[in-house]
C-alpha cells in the first residue's frame, strides 16, 4: 500500500517472520496461527484518529484501483470488511481473525483450498459463503482486463498469481473455494500476495449484474468512491454510519462481528487540514489517537504532562523518490540510464535528513528492504550504503557527455536536466527534506521545481501513466501490506508492477519471478530472495530514502495504542482499543 510517513506504527515487528517462508515445497497443510490479543475493559467511549495531514479516505469497496491504493482507504476498508486472511505484526497468520479458517495445498502448490469460517456474518446476519468469495474473485479477474473501465484496473493485477496464473476458481460448497494454479508457486508466497487480496464482499448486496461480470466492474467502480457502498453491510468490527470529505468518517460497532466485538461507542477518522492542525487537536483533546511530525518534538512535553503516550515505530516498508519512466514520459530517456539515477541518489544526503530534519527518528535506507525493524528479509551485504557525495556524483554526469550549461546540466541532444518534483502537502518535514534535495541537486546542475499537492491528487497523478506534469516525486513509499505482502517486489519493480513508476528490466523481471517458485528448503528461498533484493539496491528503480519511524500519541484517555497499533500490517485493531 502507498503510504506517508506519519502512519500509526507499531512500537518494533518481532525478528523472527517464521511462517513466510516455511511452507517452501512443504505438504498439505493449514495456515500458521498465533494468538489474538484479548482485552477486558470499560464499553463506550469515542475513539477519535487523526488522518494525516490533508488525507481523506476515498474508496469504499476492499478491492481498489492504483489511484486509491493508500493505507488510510485501508484503514477504513479493514473495520467494514473482514479479510480473507489477518496477519498479526509478526506476519502470522490468525485462523480465528481470518475469514478462511483454514487453507491447505498441495505438495507441488498447485492446488489451494480455502475454508470459511462459520462463524462470520454480515451485519444483516446472513453469512459469508462462498458467494462472496467467488464475487471478489469474479471482479479481481474483470477488473484486471487490458479493456476495464475507469478507475480500473484493480491494482493488484499480476500479484501473487491474481488473476492470470489461476487455471480455476471453484465453489465446492458454501464453506470451500478450491483455487488451481497453472503452474506450481511457492506456497505461502500465493498465500500471502495472491488469496490475502481477495476481502469477500457482500454479493447480495452489491452484485448488481451477477451474470455480466463486465457490467458489474463498471457498475462498482462507478459507486467505490461512494460512502453508501460501504454503508449497506459490513462483516468486518465496525460499520460505516456516515461520511464527510474534508471532515470526518464516523463508525458504530458491528454487533454481529465474528471477532472480537469493540467496547468504544463510536470510531471517528477525522481529517486534518496540517500537521499544525493535528497537533492543535491533540492539546485540545479533539484528536485521542494522533501523530507528531519531526518538527513538532518541542510539543512532546506539554503533550506528556496532559498524560498523553509518545512511542516510535518502524513499518516494513520502503521509502522513496519517484522518477516518471512511463513511456510518454519525454525524460524516459534520461532516468532510463542507471548512471543518471546513481547520480541523482549520491546528491541526496541521507544522514542529513535523519539527524537535522527527522531528529534521529529514521534510518538511512539503500535498497527494497528496510534495515529497521529488523527481519530475516533485510541482507546487509545485499544493501551497502551509497555515500552521500556531490563531486563523485556530478563526475557521472560529465563523463557520460552531460556538460554545464547556464548552471544547468544539457546533454548533446540538447535534453537539460529540469525537473518538476511534486511532494506531499502538509508535512513540514517533508517539505525541508524536498527543499534539501533541490538544493544538493542544484550544486550538481539539476534544476528541480517543487510542486506541492495534496496526498490523494499525489497518489492519482504518479500513478497514472499518461501523466507528464511530473518528472521527480517525493513523499509517499510502500508497506509490504498489500497487495503483496511477502515483499518479493514484484508489485513494485517487475516491467508490469501494478504500482510502479514505468521502470523495466527483463533481468529484474527474471529475479523476482524466482522468488515465487516453490523450494525445497526456506534456505534455497532466501538465496534466491538475497539474489534479487542485491540487483534492486543498485539498480535504483526508484531513489532511496530514509525510513522514517512514526511517532505516534495515545491520548491519555486510551488503552491499548501503543500494544494493538498492529500497523506493520497496516491493520491496526481499533477494535481491542478502549477509551476511559
Amino acid at each position: 500500500m502507498k503510504l506517508r510517513s506519519m502512519t500509526l506504527a507499531s512500537a518494533a515487528l518481532a525478528v523472527g517472520i517464521a511462517t513466510l517462508a516455511a511452507g517452501c515445497g512443504s505438504t498439505t497443510t493449514t495456515s500458521t496461527a498465533s494468538t489474538s490479543p484479548t482485552a477486558t475493559a470499560a464499553r463506550g467511549g469515542t475513539l477519535t484518529v487523526a488522518l494525516p495531514a490533508d488525507t481523506n479516505v476515498t474508496w469504499y469497496i476492499p478491492l481498489f484501483d492504483a489511484a486509491n491504493d493508500s493505507v488510510y482507504n485501508m484503514w477504513l476498508n479493514n473495520q467494514i470488511y473482514q479479510p480473507l486472511v489477518y496477519l498479526n505484526d509478526q506476519y502470522q497468520i490468525v485462523p480465528s481473525q481470518s475469514v478462511a479458517s483454514k487453507i491447505t495445498y498441495n505438495k507441488a502448490g498447485t492446488v489451494y483450498h480455502v475454508f470459511i469460517g462459520k462463524q462470520w456474518k454480515w451485519s444483516n446476519g446472513t453469512p459469508v459463503t462462498s458467494k462472496d468469495l467467488m464475487f471478489s474473485w469474479e471482479i479481481a479477474k474483470y477488473a484486471s482486463a487490458k479493456n476495464a473501465p475507469s478507475p480500473w484496473p484493480f491494482v493488484g493485477d499480476g500479484t501473487g498469481n491474481i488473476p492470470t496464473g489461476i487455471k480455476s476458481v471453484v465453489a465446492n460448497s458454501p464453506n470451500e473455494v478450491t483455487f488451481t494454479l497453472d503452474h506450481p508457486a511457492n506456497q505461502q508466497w500465493f498465500i500471502y500476495n495472491g488469496l490475502i487480496q481477495l476481502y469477500p464482499m457482500p454479493a447480495k448486496a452489491l452484485n448488481k449484474y451477477p451474470h455480466n461480470p463486465q457490467l458489474e466492474v463498471k457498475y462498482l467502480g462507478s459507486i467505490a468512491t461512494k460512502p453508501s457502498t460501504a454503508e449497506k453491510l459490513s462483516d468486518g468490527p465496525f460499520k460505516l454510519v456516515s461520511a464527510q470529505t474534508n471532515q470526518a468518517w464516523t463508525l458504530k460497532p458491528n454487533p454481529r462481528y465474528g471477532g472480537h466485538k469493540a467496547t468504544i461507542s463510536k470510531l471517528v477518522f477525522k481529517y486534518e487540514s496540517s500537521d499544525a492542525a493535528e497537533l492543535a487537536d491533540l492539546k485540545a483533546g479533539n484528536v485521542n489517537l494522533g501523530y507528531l511530525d519531526p518538527s513538532e518534538l518541542g510539543s512532546a512535553p506539554s503533550l506528556k504532562a496532559q498524560g498523553d503516550t509518545i512511542f516510535p515505530g518502524y513499518s516494513l516498508g520502503v521509502f522513496w523518490t519517484e522518477m516518471n519512466m512511463w513511456p510518454k514520459s519525454p525524460f524516459k530517456s534520461v532516468f532510463d540510464q542507471l548512471y543518471v539515477r546513481k547520480a541523482l541518489q549520491e546528491s541526496i544526503d541521507q544522514k542529513a535528513i535523519v539527524k537535522e530534519l527527522d531528529k534521529g527518528y529514521a534510518v538511512p535506507q539503500y535498497g527494497p528492504i528496510p534495515s529497521t525493524p529488523r527481519t530475516k528479509f533485510y541482507n546487509a551485504k545485499a544493501e551497502p550504503p551509497m555515500a552521500y557525495n556531490l563531486a563523485a556524483a556530478k563526475k557521472l554526469l560529465t563523463s557520460h557527455g552531460w556538460t554545464m550549461k547556464n548552471g544547468v546540466m544539457t546533454n548533446s541532444k540538447g535534453q537539460q536536466m529540469k525537473f518538476t518534483m511534486m511532494y506531499v502537502t502538509g508535512d513540514e518535514a517533508l517539505l525541508q527534506q524536498a527543499q534539501l534535495m533541490v538544493a544538493d541537486w542544484k550544486q550538481l546542475g539539476v534544476d528541480v521545481t517543487l510542486k506541492g499537492e495534496g496526498f490523494s491528487q499525489f497518489i492519482s497523478i504518479t500513478s497514472d501513466p499518461t501523466n507528464t506534469s511530473w518528472q521527480l516525486a517525493v513523499g509517499s513509499g510502500w508497506d509490504y501490506n498489500g497487495p503483496g505482502w511477502m515483499p518479493t517486489g514484484g508489485q513494485l519493480f517487475s516491467s508490469t508492477a501494478p504500482s510502479g513508476t514505468g521502470y523495466a528490466n527483463k533481468h529484474e523481471d527474471a529475479l523476482i519471478a524466482a522468488t515465487h517458485k516453490p523450494y525445497p528448503t526456506p534456505a534455497a528461498f532466501m538465496k534466491a530472495f538475497y539474489a534479487y533484493e542485491a540487483y534492486t539496491a543498485q539498480q535504483l528503480p526508484f531513489l532511496w530514502n530514509p525510513n522514517p519511524a512514526t511517532i505516534n500519541v495515545g491520548g491519555s484517555n486510551v488503552i491499548g495504542a501503543k500494544k494493538y497499533a498492529n500497523s506493520v500490517t497496516g491493520n491496526p485493531g481499533f477494535n481491542y482499543m478502549q477509551v476511559k
